[in-house]
């Protein structure tokens, strides 16, 4: 128990320096706060694989979780961490980051099953950030998202980039989950990318950062 505690206060202290290096980069290099935001989530959640490694219990996650949506929280609040919050539009999407985190290593946690906390975390981690900065920053051959007089607060360029990345990721971590590069692990890795991409697609106000993962995760439980 000793031991996981100090793993805890580990990644707390690699948290904390994380959202301070991303502070600084916005306030010397200027990015857009979409980049400097999206960059902390691309580093943030990608350290989490290792969660279900070293974490035998989803307490001390609990723990790291709720620390940050509090920060989080009065950081918005207090105007702080512009990095993170100098958006021009409204999201909850880093208030749902650590809560997303916990309840897919909750519920992987108690299947006694790390894949499945591996896969969703490595599409939220990877492919959301890419599908948001490509979709916003690519202008050739790029539009927003009409089904019917509907209009989408998504672009072509984001929801096909989703989809080719989680697909890649998919067939990859697949095989080595599986060790078999046959039609299930296609078929499966199809499954995830579209049902990732329609759920990043009409997801809104940053409610994909939960819903992609969990969706993620019911289709693994549903067809592994």
């Amino acid at each position: 128990m000793d031991h996981q505690i100090g793993i805890t206060l580990v990644f707390l202290i690699t948290f904390l320096l994380l959202l301070l290096f991303n502070e600084l980069v916005y306030r010397r290099l200027s990015p857009k706060g979409e980049i400097t935001r999206k960059l902390a989530h691309f580093l943030a959640t990608l350290s989490t694989i290792s969660f279900p490694f070293l974490f035998d219990n989803h307490w001390y996650v609990f723990a790291l979780a709720v620390v940050f949506f509090v920060l989080l929280f009065i950081s918005r609040k207090a105007r702080y961490l512009k990095s993170i919050h100098d958006i021009d539009r409204k999201s909850l999407g880093s208030f749902l980051l650590p809560v997303s985190i916990y309840l897919t290593f909750l519920i992987s946690n108690s299947l006694d099953n790390k894949f499945l906390f591996i896969l969703p975390m490595l599409i939220l981690a990877i492919c959301d950030p890419v599908a948001g900065i490509l979709g916003m920053n690519l202008q050739v051959y790029n539009h927003q998202i009409k089904i019917f007089k509907w209009k989408l607060n998504k672009t072509s360029t984001g929801s096909i980039s989703f989809f080719i990345s989680s697909f890649i990721i998919s067939v990859i971590a697949l095989y080595y989950f599986r060790m078999a590069f046959d039609l299930k692990t296609f078929g499966l890795a199809l499954i995830i990318a579209i049902a990732g991409t329609l759920t990043e697609m009409f997801s809104w106000k940053g409610t994909d950062n939960l819903f992609i993962p969990m969706v993620v995760l019911i289709v693994l439980i549903i067809f592994l």
